[in-house]
């Protein structure tokens, strides 16, 4: 089946006029969000909604701490909405309630001991998603090119939109997010894109920035070394994968916990993520560490000898069919790169390529897809990343 067709909200002014019109814009889904997660909450960790509520709450005040703008751009989409506040919380938060659950921070309890506890079983579900950067000299148009496959929850898909922020002195962002979220993935102005994917294992740590508030941090920033200094600066809750790529042809991928970052650079020009440890595994998780995604031992494999042809394209429009066919890989159907619902899984717990996303870092054209690349084009969004401010087409 096809894949939706995304809605494209543009957002401007200040962090109240921000939220109110994302809120205002998205809020049919804003409210499917809430309803979805609501019901995945309580399948997954037994959470009822006013519990889930009452977890989000936790991170206000570190939020606000961090990045008080960003809280308050929050909370004027929860107006804007018609919600609660913390209902948009929750949704910024979502990861970070499910893997605290059960855990110190959630029950308020001194931390003990949880990393080694809660990681003899495999972890819960993280987003799946695969990550490429390709540098010119991988390529046969010598551009730069980013993106990725989403996956994640089928019933997350019909929340998800793309988000134009324009917030000047800070660099012009296009991302994709579920509706409400402050930010995920996506590409600036000012020539840096961020793709992330998820990665296991809980901590025992104090608690953390949510990721959608540390991915905003990183595509908020007007060059490449602040953007990847906000991982060092900022302590997170769960761990994820951040590969940034830069539009003058350099990548950097980290793999971040709360206690330890690894980082891995390009080969030959090509790098890729997927969702588990490729620069070895966090020593409070070696000796009893399950994967949630086993796939992605092989999808990586998948992605790296595809986009190896982009090498000898004859031009840019030969890069993307090369890029757009090895993201519709199905090796390991239906867990391939181009991943589909496998119906002997609970309705409620499949999940899917919800999104496809390819960036030109060279030219700032920025292609997406809502759903499977096998059976939904890549278009051609109207915003260049270089348009408006902060743009240096």
């Amino acid at each position: 089946m096809a894949g939706r067709s995304i809605p494209l909200i543009e957002v401007s002014g200040g962090p109240r006029e921000r939220g109110h019109i994302h809120g205002e814009s998205a809020r049919t889904e804003i409210r499917h969000s809430i309803d979805y997660y609501r019901e995945a909450f309580a399948l997954s960790s037994g959470l009822r909604w006013p519990e889930v509520l009452s977890a989000a709450r936790q991170w206000r005040g570190l939020v606000e701490a961090a990045a008080p703008d960003l809280l308050a751009e929050m909370d004027a989409t929860a107006e804007g909405a018609g919600v609660l506040a913390d209902e948009i919380l929750a949704l910024n938060a979502r990861g970070e309630i499910v893997r605290s659950h059960d855990s110190a921070f959630a029950s308020g309890t001194p931390a003990q001991d949880t990393a080694e506890a809660a990681t003899t079983e495999p972890a819960e579900e993280v987003d799946g998603c695969s990550s490429f950067a390709l540098l010119p000299e991988a390529t046969g148009d010598h551009h730069v090119y980013c993106g990725q496959n989403w996956d994640w929850r089928v019933g997350a898909g019909p929340s998800t939109v793309m988000l134009r922020v324009v917030q000047p002195p800070k660099p012009t962002l296009i991302m994709q997010v579920e509706a409400g979220q402050i930010g995920r993935q996506g590409a600036n102005s000012a020539g840096i894109a961020l793709n992330a994917n998820g990665l296991d294992g809980r901590f025992g740590t104090p608690p953390g920035l949510p990721q959608t508030v540390l991915r905003r941090l990183v595509l908020d920033c007007g060059n490449l070394r602040h953007a990847l200094h906000v991982p060092n600066r900022v302590r997170q809750h769960i761990a994820t994968n951040l590969l940034l790529t830069h539009r003058d042809g350099v990548a950097v991928d980290l793999e971040t916990t709360p206690v330890i970052h690894r980082w891995g650079q390009p080969v030959n020009g090509l790098l890729v993520h997927g969702n588990h440890y490729q620069y070895g595994v966090p020593e409070p998780l070696r000796d009893s560490y399950r994967m949630s995604s086993p796939d992605s031992l092989y999808r990586v494999q998948v992605i790296e000898r595809g986009l190896a042809a982009a090498r000898d394209a004859t031009d840019s429009a030969q890069v993307r069919k090369i890029i757009t066919d090895t993201l519709s890989d199905h090796t390991g159907h239906p867990y391939g790169v181009c991943c589909h619902a496998d119906p002997e899984v609970p309705a409620a717990r499949q999940s899917k390529t919800i999104m496809a996303s390819l960036v030109d870092l060279t030219t700032g054209e920025y292609r997406m897809a809502g759903g499977n690349l096998c059976d939904t084009p890549l278009e051609l969004l109207p915003w260049n990343l270089y348009d408006g401010p902060g743009g240096d087409k």
